[in-house]
């Protein structure tokens, strides 16, 4: 019996919830890129960065290829960029929000101590 899309996408979101993975596929999104070169911009134990790394593979998010005796790894397929971008966009929208609630906040402080 097939899972309910709503529990899919559950799984989905739940394999992107980790912040090596988040950052891996940030970098992923500027193009293809060597297994070292991600250990230089994630700065974590290489054991740690091959577990996530093979999390995101198994999910199908990203793929790998040897050139030589380099593993380049890459999105599977743009709609990761697009996802990313999106959740740059709702963070943004989020925080705005924040910030002028903040800064409300902050007025009726000033105007109730005055």
């Amino acid at each position: 019996m097939p899972i309910p899309l709503y529990q899919a996408k559950a799984e989905l979101f739940k394999t992107l919830g980790h912040p090596v993975r988040i950052r891996v596929l940030e970098l992923l999104c500027e193009g293809p890129t060597p297994v070292r070169d991600l250990l230089t911009a994630i700065e974590v134990e290489a054991s740690s960065l091959s577990q996530q790394l093979a999390v995101l593979r198994r999910a199908g998010i990203v793929a790998a290829r040897r050139e030589g005796l380099t593993v380049v790894y890459e999105l599977a397929g743009g709609d990761v960029s697009d996802l990313m971008r999106a959740a740059r966009r709702i963070l943004t929208e989020l925080l705005a929000g924040q910030g002028e609630l903040l800064a409300e906040l902050r007025s009726e402080s000033t105007d109730k101590s005055a």
